[in-house]
């Protein structure tokens, strides 16, 4: 007689917004356990990550957010986060929310009833579309991985698995915006013929490059106009919204111990006003592999290292003042770049993420040996009664 057919068991997936500490720290060490055997994954700073539970988070006077971890018999398998940023809607007229780090495992139903969280949080909002993925503001990580996998990631943007894009497209989000990731090297039949252009650009409006002592004295003589310059530059790009007091004070914290001043590039008028800046930062993602981000110790003496001795270097901002966008002033700043990349310890320069549409700054790697070797995506989806004309 044979006996009655065994059904295997369903193990629910469990949707929790994160509330408590040991959530938290389950949100923040989930993508540190999934992608610890893999070698492009390139954690952000765990200290970073723990400041946005904070009430005197730097975004909280304009943003509101919230967080959800995914449980399968009670063991997290994915989060994700959703950030109203409330500025960014005013500006553009738009009810938007947008999502961002995203992680899971391998498992559609988990990505399901995670989007599904924040889709109906955003409709509680009275929202009508949601985006990403997306930080507070441009300078957080945003972009999903779509092309790449097999590419080191830099310590400013994140990781991700393959199966993340199938996930998204799947659940009817579609493709907003694309950005490309190069490294670029100087050309080896160049000529000179940058420098002798950049010179003439430089004679013809009146230029000189900006200099100072130290960094402190970098940031007494420059960082107000840094900021004012950034804040016009950046007005129209996706996803950016103006410098509060808070982020300027945040970024100068954050990037004062690893700027270089033979790594800045700064575009000064005749009445010593910034015109133009471009600003590299030593690449971190090779001493910050496999630490979990983490500042132990060893993991400090490793940044150091990296720090003061660079094999890469990870292109930061560019800043053109609007007066100067058709002078040819960005030779400038090609010029100045190739003149770093000339040290023989640097292997090459990554751009980060720079938007395909924006042409100007596509335009300007073309006078570089370039490779093309990552593209990263935001995502969109119209929800709630909108529709799509």
């Amino acid at each position: 007689m044979r006996g009655l057919p065994q059904h295997k068991q369903i193990i629910m997936v469990e949707i929790r917004e994160v509330k408590t500490r040991k959530e938290q720290k389950e949100f923040i060490e989930f993508p540190l356990k999934l992608y610890k055997d893999n070698p492009c994954f390139v954690p952000p700073l765990y200290g970073d990550e723990k400041k946005m539970f904070k009430k005197n988070f730097v975004y909280n006077d304009m943003c509101e957010t919230i967080c959800f971890n995914a449980y399968k018999d009670g063991k997290i398998v994915g989060r994700i986060s959703g950030i109203e940023q409330k500025t960014s809607n005013k500006i553009r007229n738009e009810k938007r929310i947008r999502f961002n780090k995203f992680d899971c495992i391998e498992d559609f139903e988990v990505a399901e009833k995670l989007f599904s969280a924040v889709e109906q949080w955003s409709l509680s909002r009275g929202m009508d579309t949601v985006c990403g993925p997306l930080g507070y503001s441009d300078l957080e990580r945003e972009g999903l991985l779509v092309e790449g996998f097999d590419q080191l990631s830099t310590f400013e943007e994140q990781y991700n698995a393959e199966y993340y894009k199938d996930f998204i497209e799947k659940l009817g989000y579609t493709k907003e915006i694309d950005w490309t990731e190069s490294k670029i090297r100087p050309k080896k039949d160049d000529d000179g013929s940058l420098q002798k252009m950049a010179d003439f650009v430089m004679k013809r409006y009146n230029l000189h490059l900006g200099t100072a002592k130290n960094t402190n004295d970098f940031l007494k003589r420059y960082a107000d106009q840094f900021f004012d310059l950034l804040d016009s530059s950046y007005k129209d790009i996706y996803g950016s919204v103006p410098f509060t007091d808070g982020m300027k004070k945040m970024m100068i914290s954050n990037f004062k111990l690893i700027i270089d001043l033979n790594h800045i590039v700064v575009v000064l008028n005749e009445k010593e006003e910034m015109v133009c800046l471009g600003l590299c930062f030593p690449s971190l993602a090779k001493a910050l592999r496999g630490t979990n981000g983490k500042l132990t110790p060893i993991n400090i003496i490793k940044l150091l290292r990296a720090i003061k001795h660079p094999d890469i270097v990870d292109l930061g901002l560019i800043g053109v003042d609007s007066r100067y966008i058709n002078t040819g002033i960005n030779t400038v700043v090609c010029a100045g770049m190739m003149k770093i990349l000339e040290d023989p310890n640097i292997q090459y320069a990554e751009t980060n993420l720079n938007l395909e549409d924006n042409y100007s700054i596509q335009n300007m790697w073309k006078r570089f040996d370039r490779e093309m070797h990552k593209r990263r995506r935001s995502y969109v989806k119209v929800i709630g009664g909108k529709n799509n004309d």
